[in-house]
Formats: C-alpha cells, sequence, structure tokens
C-alpha cells in the first residue's frame, strides 16, 4: 500500500492545480445541489415495527384526525390570578380564535368547554390539531401561531408553546462552535509550528465538510433523515478532516527537517506513511459509522452512513487535496533552523513523547494496573445506566418548551407530561360488541394505580378504531412510567380474545419501545465493529495481541466514556456548568453512537502510534526502543489530534439542542480518555510487558494474512533535494501560479 500511495502522491504533487481543481468543482456541483435541492429533515426519531409506530401509522390510516401534529398552548394567570377572570377569558377566548385561522390548523380545543384547566383555575392549555403530522408542518404556520397568542401576552398572561409540532430546530454554528475551531486552529499552530500549515487542515477539512454536508442535504430529498444526522456529519467530519490533514502535514514537515530532504519526495513519502494510516484508521471510522446499520433502526442507519460518507470524503481529501497543496505550498512549509540560544540547551524533536514512554515503560505493570482501575471506576455510573428520548425538560429552561412544561407540571402533575394512548383496533370485533370491549378496557386502565386520568374514548367514523388518552401518575423520564406502559400492554390478551387488538402509544411510549430496540441490537452491533476491526488491524500490523489490546483498551474507553456521562446527564451533576436544565435518562441512540464513533476514532489513534512502533522495530529489532520511539515520533502529533477532537466535539456541548449536547459530551469525552488515558499510557505499558511478543502472528496466518507494507519499508531510498523530478518544484510552484 505504501508504494502504491507514494506514486500517488507523487502523481498529486505534479498534477496539483488539475487535483484542486477537481475538489472545487465537485464542491459547487454538490454545494448546488445541497442548497437548491435540498430536502426536509425531521426532528421526530421514527422506527417501523416498534409498537408505538404501528398505532402511529393505524391512526393515520383509520383516524387521521387524531394522528395530526399538535401543538399545545398552555395559559397562567399571574399570581393571585385565575383564567375565569372576564378580561383574561375574553383574552384566550380571542387568542384561540386567532389560531384557529393558521393555516393547517384543523382543530382549536377550549380550555373552558373541555375542562383542561389546573384545580385552581391558575394554569390551563388549549391544543390546537393540524391536518399534517408534526414534522409536515410547515414554519410559517409554527409563527402565524406563536403570532396569534401574543395579545394573550399583552392581557397580563404568561403564554408558552409546546406539543409535537413546536419541536425546535437543531442549529449550528453558534459561537461555541466557532470558539471550538478557533481552539483547533491555535493547537494546529503550536503542534507544526507554522500558522500556514496550521491553516492549512482547517482550509481542507471545511472542503470535505461542506462536500459531505450538502451532500447529505441533497439526499435527504430522497430519503428521510433526522436533523441530527447532518449535524452528527459536520461534527466528525470537521474532527477527521483536521485530524488526518494533520497527520500527514506533520509528517511532510519532519521529513523537511533535514535541509537535503527533496520536497516532493516528502510529500509522497508523507502520504505513503502517515497517508497508510489515515487509510487504515478512516477505513476504522467508516465501518463503525456503517455498522449502526445492524441495528435495523432507518434513521440511525441514515445517521451512520451519513458520517461514515464524510469521513470516506476526508479520507480521500487526505490523500489527494492535501499533497497537492503541501506542492503549491512547496518550500515555504519547511520549518526553519533556529540559532541556538546562548547557554541553553535546546530540546530534541519529540523530546516530551520520548520522557513521557520512558516513563510509562520504567514500571509497565503498576501504570497498567493504575490506568485500569482509575478507568473502571469512572465506569462505575453505567451500572445505572436508564436510556428514553429528550423531553421538553431538556430543552434550554428559558425556551418556550421547557416553560410549557414546567407549568404543566405545576398545574396538572408530573405525569402529565408522560400522557399515554391506547389505540384499539376493533375491526375485526363484532359491531355489537365494540363498545362494550373498549367500555371494559378503559375501566381496566383507570383502575391501574399508576394511571392518575383516563380520557372517554374517542372513536373513528366507522367505529373500528378507538383512541383513550390517559396520564399517569409519573413524569416521562421515571422508571415506574416505563413500568406502567409494560403493565399497560398486559391487558393486550383480553383485547385480543375479542378479536381487536390493543396498542399503548405516545411519545413516551415510543421513547420506551426505541430504547429496547437500540438495547437489543447493542450485542450484534458491539460484536460486528470489533471483528471487522480486528481483521483490519491484523492486517495492518501482522499481529494478533496488538488488535486484542487495542480492542481492550476500546471497551475500557466506552465504559468510562458511558459512565462519566451518565452521572453528568442522568445523575445531575454539573449541570450549571454544562447549561443542562434538568437530569434525565441518557438519549436512547447515545451509547450505540458512541460506540461507533469513538471506536473508529480510537482506532486512528491506535494506528498512528503503533505503526511508528512497528516501523521502528521492523528497522531494529528491538522492541523496548520501537516502544519509546514510537511515542517520540508520534506522542506529540496524537496529543495535537485528540485535543483538536475535544475542541471540535466540546464545542458542541453548548448547543441549546439537547441532543447534540449530550452527543458533543459523550465523544469529547470519550476521546481525551481514550487518547491520553489508554493509547498514550496504557498502550505503551501493554506493549512493553508483551515484548517481542507483540509483533508475532502464527505462521499459517502469516502465510494468508496480506502485506500492506503501511510503515513504508520498501519505498525508494531517500534523494536529496538536488536530484530528482522534485528538486524544482519551486520553479513548478511559481509557473503553475503565473500560468493557471
Amino acid at each position: 500500500m505504501a508504494s502504491r500511495l507514494y506514486t500517488w502522491g507523487r502523481w498529486a504533487v505534479r498534477r496539483r492545480g488539475r487535483v484542486i481543481a477537481v475538489w472545487l468543482v465537485l464542491l459547487g456541483v454538490v454545494g448546488g445541489l445541497g442548497i437548491t435541492l435540498h430536502g426536509k429533515v425531521t426532528t421526530e426519531f421514527s422506527v417501523p415495527g416498534i409498537e408505538s409506530q404501528q398505532a402511529q401509522d393505524l391512526l393515520q390510516e383509520k383516524f387521521p384526525a387524531a394522528a395530526g401534529g399538535t401543538a399545545r398552548i398552555v395559559f397562567a394567570a399571574p399570581e393571585g390570578g385565575t383564567l375565569t377572570e372576564p378580561d383574561t377569558k375574553e383574552a384566550i377566548e380571542a387568542g384561540l380564535k386567532k389560531a384557529a385561522q393558521v393555516p393547517g390548523v384543523v382543530d382549536v380545543a377550549d380550555p373552558f368547554t373541555n375542562r383542561t384547566v389546573s384545580p385552581d383555575v391558575r394554569i390551563g392549555y388549549a391544543d390546537v390539531t393540524f391536518g399534517e403530522q408534526a414534522d409536515s408542518v410547515p414554519q410559517k404556520s409554527k409563527d402565524a401561531l406563536s403570532h396569534a397568542v401574543t395579545p394573550v401576552e399583552k392581557a397580563g398572561l404568561q403564554v408558552e408553546l409546546g406539543g409535537s409540532v413546536m419541536q425546535p430546530v437543531t442549529e449550528v454554528g453558534g459561537p461555541a462552535e466557532i470558539v471550538g475551531v478557533a481552539l483547533a486552529f491555535v493547537i494546529l499552530a503550536l503542534a507544526l509550528g507554522s500558522l500556514v500549515a496550521a491553516g492549512l487542515p482547517l482550509l481542507t477539512a471545511a472542503v470535505g465538510v461542506a462536500i459531505g454536508v450538502l451532500g447529505v442535504q441533497f439526499i435527504s430529498r430522497f430519503t428521510e433523515m433526522t436533523s441530527t444526522a447532518t449535524v452528527l456529519a459536520l461534527m466528525i467530519g470537521l474532527a477527521v478532516g483536521i485530524d488526518y490533514a494533520l497527520f500527514i502535514i506533520a509528517r511532510h514537515r519532519e521529513h523537511l527537517a533535514d535541509p537535503d530532504a527533496d520536497v516532493e519526495d516528502s510529500i509522497a513519502r508523507a502520504v505513503a506513511t502517515a497517508g497508510s494510516a489515515v487509510v487504515f484508521a478512516g477505513a476504522t471510522v467508516v465501518i463503525a459509522l456503517a455498522a449502526l446499520a445492524v441495528t435495523g433502526i432507518p434513521f440511525l442507519t441514515v445517521m451512520g452512513l451519513a458520517a461514515a460518507a464524510t469521513v470516506l470524503i476526508a479520507v480521500l481529501i487526505a490523500v489527494s487535496l492535501v499533497p497537492a497543496a503541501l506542492g503549491l505550498l512547496g518550500e515555504r512549509l519547511r520549518p526553519r533552523r533556529r540559532a541556538p540560544r546562548p547557554g541553553r540547551k535546546e530540546r530534541a524533536p519529540g523530546a516530551w513523547g520520548l520522557a513521557w514512554g520512558r516513563f510509562v515503560t520504567r514500571k509497565p505493570l503498576i501504570v497498567l494496573l493504575v490506568g485500569v482501575i482509575g478507568l473502571l471506576a469512572l465506569a462505575l455510573p453505567a451500572r445505572d445506566l436508564r436510556l428514553g428520548l429528550p423531553s421538553n425538560a431538556s430543552q434550554p429552561a428559558e425556551s418556550t418548551q421547557h416553560q410549557s412544561y414546567d407549568l404543566l407540571t405545576e398545574g396538572f402533575g408530573p405525569g402529565f407530561n408522560a400522557a399515554l394512548v391506547a389505540v384499539v383496533d376493533t375491526g375485526g370485533t363484532p359491531a355489537a360488541e365494540r363498545a362494550g370491549v373498549v367500555s371494559g378496557l378503559h375501566s381496566a386502565l383507570a383502575d391501574d394505580p399508576g394511571v392518575a386520568a383516563v380520557a372517554a374514548p374517542a372513536t373513528n367514523a366507522d367505529s373500528t378504531l378507538s383512541v383513550i388518552a390517559l396520564v399517569p401518575t409519573t413524569g416521562p423520564d421515571d422508571q415506574a412510567t416505563t413500568d406502567l406502559v409494560h403493565r399497560l400492554r398486559e391487558q393486550a390478551p383480553s383485547i385480543d380474545e375479542a378479536g381487536g387488538t390493543l396498542y399503548i402509544a405516545g411519545a413516551t411510549a415510543a421513547a420506551i419501545d426505541i430504547s429496547g430496540k437500540l438495547s437489543d441490537a447493542l450485542p450484534l452491533f458491539i460484536g460486528v465493529i470489533v471483528i471487522l476491526a480486528m481483521i483490519l488491524l491484523t492486517i495492518a500490523f501482522r499481529s494478533l495481541l496488538v488488535p486484542l489490546k487495542a480492542v481492550l483498551g476500546f471497551l475500557l474507553s466506552i465504559a468510562a466514556g458511558l459512565g462519566v456521562t451518565v452521572w453528568v446527564f442522568q445523575n445531575g451533576h454539573l449541570n450549571g456548568v454544562l447549561g443542562i436544565p434538568s437530569a434525565g435518562p441518557v438519549t436512547a441512540f447515545l451509547p450505540v453512537l458512541l460506540i461507533g464513533v469513538l471506536f473508529g476514532l480510537a482506532m486512528d489513534y491506535e494506528v498512528f502510534l503503533v505503526s511508528r512502533m512497528r516501523e521502528h522495530f521492523e528497522h531494529t529489532g528491538n522492541p523496548s526502543e520501537a516502544i519509546t520511539h514510537g511515542m517520540a515520533r508520534s506522542g506529540r502529533v496524537v496529543s495535537a489530534a485528540a485535543l483538536i477532537m475535544v475542541a471540535v466535539f466540546g464545542g458542541f456541548v453548548f448547543n441549546h439542542d439537547p441532543v447534540i449536547k449530550s452527543i458533543g459530551f459523550a465523544l469529547a469525552f470519550g476521546v481525551l480518555i481514550d487518547a491520553f488515558v489508554v493509547r498514550m499510557t496504557l498502550v505503551p505499558a501493554a506493549m512493553t510487558l508483551l515484548g517481542r511478543r507483540a509483533w508475532g502472528l502464527p505462521a499459517w496466518l502469516d502465510r494468508i494474512t496480506p502485506d500492506v507494507d503501511i510503515e513504508g519499508a520498501k519505498l525508494p531510498p531517500r534523494p536529496t533535494a538536488g536530484a530528482g523530478a522534485g528538486a524544482g518544484i519551486e520553479h513548478e510552484t511559481e509557473h503553475e501560479v503565473t500560468v493557471r
């Protein structure tokens, strides 16, 4: 592989103008399609086949009036006041009359007629039903609804909006994300020692992310996609795009530190060695993200494939656009020799990594034990992991969605925001028995101690489908509510005997169903990515123990990352610092996403770090010296790459969207732990204990394992600056700039 990439790298340098032009044309084409022909994204997480989704599909087919999106207008009178005061009541009725005129609205419930007013008559709500499902309601209708209730606010009432229609749109590009990118630039400048070199990874990563994200937006025209998918593609694409370019540029500048090094050969050699590692590392990320398809959950599959495509683009840019840009810059990236300072001993390159490597390998068993015990301690909170989907309680405290949640809890109890719906399909029940079956179910539901209130059944036109709304006594995030859903579904056999079918649905039931589906898919998902990664790493390092050690280290990173995420988001620690409005279950798909993404990124650092160790071992045959050499050569760059990841992911921690916030935090902390504790500490300690055995491969496996040579052992000898085609690169660069 290294030899082919070496040839490719030289070609990219010599044809740099064409390579850059192709990427710019691709950016223009994909950008144009993504901007002009993009589809719509949804904020809903639906999973075909689960009970709650079957109920929703049935309602859409047989009872459309009950399947439309709902906006809930919540009114609250000032302390000491009531909603029934003449002026207040008149203002509410006027506002609801305007709400009924909003395009797409088919019904507005009167809070006084429907008795949706709290016992103290201070808080009430009105449900506004649209003819379309929630994610199909246009933004202009939402804005019109917000404008319609303005007169009610002027009358002195607090008015907040909730419901499925009013879910906020995920947005990125705020101050926190910009600060994250700025920190990445500072880290690049310190790691590369050049502002020009530091700017190049950001520029090439921006090209890759733009192509990836705009391409995803264009694809959303043909397939349903959540808003989280585009944000994840942006987050992952930006982080790996910067890192992959950093690895190649750092290796190029390392070569150029030799004043006799030829620029073109240096670029090609960097693409051959660091580029080989990029290809293998990128392959593990793509595999891990694409493996989300094995969960059988469409929105997660699309999310994984979108991010995987963006990572693939980042790899292609790293081995084509980056060397072309390096060729364009030519000698300007050669490190300047600094005059030695009088009386001060100059530190050799890689001195920090060398010192750390020697420290870790001096007492490897103690380091390994302390590190493993520490990570297991961080993982302890994960034992209490509860999964769910974020409710309005997770929205920013100042948002209207969060305010409406708090008002409804205050006025009607914690279970009101966990409302469930019993959907009864009586199409197979004799017409004369349908009313009795539904009435019996209504009584059974009301008798459950976990149910606070049950509404009267609503039936469709031909009486084949009935809907019973009920309110639990506990909130949507409580374990008691999950237990209640399972108990209510135990009523299904009695309905089946009567020829009908019972479904327990609603947003809370959907969150429970999705969590269960993801929990069931988790073992298969882990198995797929571990096996495929073991195969890839065995091919890369021609070793069995190195891949096994890499996987075990990854499992420790995942456990620690999940433990701290539970400690923060579920147990409620650091809420004020991170701007988390309330504690609640961990987002249902976060563990799967964390495993997929972190596995790929962990393998990135494993490949870059261990490949330098193997490179030295191949030349010297000294395993202990190879470890410290690999740390000296790669420690600084791997540390910089990890800090860049943390900066980029950390910027998303302060996004208002609770899903993006939790994903950003889990990835940032997971990368921090994996890079600095596992890869930079436990890996060299374990490699020291394994010694020469780390590089062993059974004879039968050695014969069938392809030799991909990612270390560049078969590359041609290095030419000097005065030899070969690369000698005239500066002249060539000036000519291209002038002519083209």
